[in-house]
């Protein structure tokens, strides 16, 4: 299965989702988390 941007951002933020309504405390590291990742995609460093 080949994953792309597309296909990764909507399941990082339902997985991001999940875990915030679970853990809500860790909601900072969380979003920080998911938009270091999404930025290192977005340039292209992970492909």
């Amino acid at each position: 299965m080949n994953i792309s941007f597309t296909s990764l951002s909507p399941l990082s933020a339902l997985i991001f989702g999940i875990l915030i309504l679970v853990f809500p405390k860790i909601i900072n590291y969380l979003i920080a988390a998911y938009l270091i990742i999404t930025g290192l995609i977005g340039l292209g460093i992970f492909k």
